[in-house]
């Protein structure tokens, strides 16, 4: 609004003016205002003295600041109303609301920053990162390809193919991408204090043995004899069958040892294939140590139970197996990958075959002293082991 040129004090003077006797026209001519302003004053102003006209103009001046701030209070409480359903807490959300405020209700960036609490630097900021885009692609095709992967095995795979980028940039990608694995619950972890049983960090010191069950789809159930090297993690053998008994596994291992040696120790379950009589003789003939884990305590053969849960989870719960022959081309082939080209997190991020050429290459390694800074290769149960004598004893 404008500003009069007159102060209430002059005002009220002109006005006395008139009442005093001078003609109207006469002290609007002498203060150069019109007729019709000279009327807005005698009824804005007529009758008062001059504190009393400083008082009403106080009072309107604070009546119209008070308006304004309940405008400015209304205006800023239906912007935060609009953006409650928003989450803002990283920039680029912060800058999307500062635009979205600007659009909407036409405010200053100054006066948006403001409702919001968002420095302007930030707002103004843009990124000078380069172009990330065929990063993100190869990245998303990865994480298709191996739905149950992370960000540290799929930055593996990326390295492998000659990317430059660290794993913090992998990462942020991989979030913003929202590639995140879904996590399933885990079972409970047993507590208290084992004593480990050392093995000399070679290839065939020790396997492991276990079964993991699946079916087709036509509901038929088959099962999958696992065999795994606890030292460098290979997996030795994965069977499917409908059926495998004491003597099939028997007859696995023995060509298993055909191609590949005998092994320093065997640890498994006391399922009913294996403590068969045709397994406990085997182990004797070929004087091979078989460890049996005390009865439900599964965490003892953790090796074996770790790979039957990667299998579990990258392989069986991903893949609908049609027939046994299709099962079996499918597992082998998983199998396979699983061996030479998927990092193992265990083995810093190698692949299983890499470590094993590695352990050979070093030769004969034994196994730590106690109190040597060096960790144990493998752990076997303290408690609760039968051996094959005791079972044959046993009868």
């Amino acid at each position: 609004m404008k500003r009069s040129r007159f102060s209430e004090e002059q005002i009220i003077g002109i006005l006395k003016e008139q009442e005093a006797g001078a003609p109207t026209a006469e002290v609007c001519r002498r203060h150069g205002i019109s007729s019709p302003t000279f009327y807005k004053w005698k009824a804005k102003y007529g009758g008062l003295d001059v504190s009393e006209a400083r008082r009403l103009k106080a009072l309107e001046d604070e009546n119209a600041r008070l308006k304004k701030l309940l405008a400015e209070s209304m205006l800023n409480e239906a912007a935060l109303r609009d953006l409650l359903g928003k989450k803002m807490v990283r920039p680029a959300a912060k800058r999307d609301a500062v635009a979205h405020l600007r659009s909407q209700f036409e405010m200053s960036e100054r006066r948006a920053c403001a409702v919001i609490a968002a420095d302007r630097t930030m707002i103004r900021y843009r990124s000078v990162r380069p172009d990330d885009s065929s990063l993100r692609l190869r990245l998303r095709a990865l994480a298709q390809e191996r739905r149950r992967f992370g960000y540290r095995r799929l930055f593996i795979f990326l390295h492998r193919e000659g990317e430059p980028s660290g794993i913090t940039r992998v990462y942020r990608l991989y979030r913003e991408e929202g590639l995140a694995v879904r996590k399933r619950r885990t079972r409970r972890k047993a507590i208290g204090t084992r004593a480990p049983i050392l093995v000399e960090a070679k290839p065939n010191a020790r396997w492991s043995l276990d079964f993991v069950h699946d079916q087709l789809e036509n509901g038929r159930r088959f099962r999958v004899l696992n065999i795994v090297d606890d030292v460098t993690r290979e997996c030795l053998a994965s069977v499917p069958d409908t059926s495998i008994s004491g003597v099939r596994v028997v007859r696995e291992l023995s060509a298993l040892i055909a191609r590949r040696g005998k092994p320093g120790m065997i640890v498994s379950d006391n399922g009913t294939e294996l403590t068969s009589n045709a397994v406990l003789k085997w182990s004797q003939d070929h004087c091979i140590q078989w460890h049996y884990i005390a009865p439900g305590k599964p965490m003892q053969n953790g090796y074996s139970e770790s790979f039957n849960g990667r299998m579990r989870d990258e392989l069986l719960n991903e893949t609908v197996f049609t027939s046994m022959a299709q099962a079996r081309a499918v597992i082998s082939a998983w199998m396979a990958d699983y061996n030479t080209t998927r990092p193992h997190s265990a083995l810093g991020y190698q692949t299983p075959a890499v470590h094993a050429a590695k352990l050979k290459a070093m030769g004969p390694v034994s196994p730590p002293l106690r109190g040597s800074e060096l960790s144990p290769i493998a752990h076997t149960a303290p408690h609760g082991v039968t051996l094959a004598e005791t079972l044959l004893s046993a009868g």
